[in-house]
């Protein structure tokens, strides 16, 4: 466990943590404004102010999340100088672009806007008040597109050149329109939709079961959830797709590492399961179905995909002598991990809705007692989905361009990050406690009905 292990356990373990909160930031604020928009737009007045309670319902659940989303947030920002002060002096110039970025056009805004929104219910008219929570929806979505610009360099490094031993910026308009950075934000846009859709799936459920005066405002919300859920599925399913098709062309290796495929091979086969022997790189034992990988990439029953080992060989030749065969077995179960947990959520989000249509969703109190304790589902998808997308460019930090081993501070010891790694984890789970328990008991404890009209906002 030497240092270079530790400061990478340590950045795993804060973000992971971190993403906890944001697929339900981009999606959960999308979701609120809509429901506001419904709120403006009614022209019953039973729903007009049912939908109200609605929003200021959920609104808290957001803020919430919101709150712990930017605590959590902070610590990442001072790993870089912490942590891997050779990444910051290699990748500064171009890196700190979009993260300043972030900062200026995304999180300000978004800070700004939501301070309006908390308390501006009785100040603000209804239009100009929705307006706002629409602002933060675009806003907290425009920083998940600067964080992934700035990630997506590190994955397919594009318009720069390497001047005096350091990364400096070429073009940014090939930074912002990285093939890569457009795959991974439109996955991350629809994982947030679909996360945020089965949260509130699962909190009406809950309420329709112990919130019998609220249960008709909760069943016409649970109805637009479940739509909500299926868009954000489907949607992560297609682009998903899209992306890996992309891999094929942008890193081959994650790709051909993520199906544990060692020899190059046309039509390639998708390995269902498989015992994958990374020492002698080679899978002891495996269910695959021919061709269906070729397909994947291609749209066709056919065409080459290139081995684990081919890969590794090419890289040797171009970087020299190295290990540049990532965490095969951990990213292999991993993809599979996020396909069943999406293909649930699917299941999930289909009955839901056939059952809401029919009127028959009180009929099965099985279904809505599950609901709730499914609601990992949508944060196990998403954490491992993250760690494909960063354990698959290992042994690189930069792709190409610097590894991790280069990266990390010269001068850290293994005591220093470890007291720190143990400090942060204590910290974020109590956090992580806190914030839950705030959250089941304003949902326990609030009812639409008996909340009042005005003023009872977060």
């Amino acid at each position: 466990m030497d240092v270079v292990f530790l400061s990478r356990l340590q950045f795993a373990i804060t973000t992971t943590y971190h993403f906890l909160f944001v697929p339900i930031t981009l999606g959960l604020s999308i979701f609120v404004a809509l429901l506001e928009t419904c709120h403006v737009l009614a022209k019953q007045e039973k729903w007009k102010k049912t939908s109200k309670k609605l929003v200021k319902f959920f609104g808290t659940i957001f803020l919430i999340n919101f709150a712990m989303g930017v605590v959590t947030g902070i610590v990442q920002e001072f790993h870089f100088g912490m942590n891997w002060s050779e990444y910051s002096r290699f990748m500064g110039d171009i890196f700190g672009a979009p993260l300043a970025l972030e900062a200026l056009t995304a999180f300000f805004l978004e800070s700004t806007f939501l301070g309006i929104w908390m308390f501006g219910w009785d100040r603000l008219s209804p239009k100009l008040h929705c307006a706002c929570i629409w602002i933060v929806a675009f806003a907290s979505n425009l920083s998940a597109f600067w964080i992934l610009v700035a990630n997506s360099f590190m994955q397919h490094p594009v318009g720069y050149t390497i001047h005096n031993g350091r990364a400096e910026m070429t073009d940014f308009f090939a930074l912002v329109t990285n093939p890569y950075a457009l795959g991974e934000y439109s996955h991350a846009l629809f994982a947030g939709i679909s996360t945020a859709g089965f949260v509130v799936l699962a909190v009406c459920a809950w309420k329709l079961l112990h919130d019998k005066a609220s249960r008709e405002p909760f069943t016409e919300c649970m109805k637009f959830a479940s739509v909500y859920l299926l868009i954000g599925i489907l949607g992560a399913m297609g682009s998903g797709h899209m992306h890996t098709q992309y891999l094929a062309e942008a890193n081959p290796m994650k790709l051909s590492s993520v199906e544990a495929l060692w020899e190059t091979e046309n039509p390639a086969p998708f390995a269902v399961v498989a015992d994958v022997n990374a020492y002698d790189r080679k899978n002891d034992f495996e269910i695959a179905v021919p061709g269906v990988f070729s397909f994947m990439l291609y749209n066709k029953p056919e065409g080459e995909v290139k081995g684990i080992n081919e890969l590794q060989q090419m890289a040797a030749e171009t970087y020299g002598p190295g290990d540049y065969i990532p965490d095969v077995k951990g990213l292999f179960w991993s993809f599979r991990i996020m396909i069943a947990s999406g293909g649930a959520l699917l299941a999930i989000a289909a009955l839901a809705l056939f059952l809401l249509h029919r009127k028959r969703i009180l009929d099965y109190p099985c279904f809505l007692k599950l609901l709730p304790w499914l609601l990992p589902l949508p944060f196990l998808a998403n954490s491992v989905g993250w760690y494909i997308a960063e354990g698959g460019r290992q042994p690189w930090i930069v792709v190409g361009l610097q590894r991790t081993y280069d990266a990390v501070s010269p001068n850290l010891t293994t005591t220093e990050v470890g007291l720190t790694m143990v400090g942060f984890t204590l910290i974020y789970l109590v956090l992580a406690i806190a914030a839950l328990y705030a959250a089941m008991h304003f949902i326990r404890k609030t009812s639409i009905v008996e909340m009042a009209s005005e003023g009872r906002d977060a």
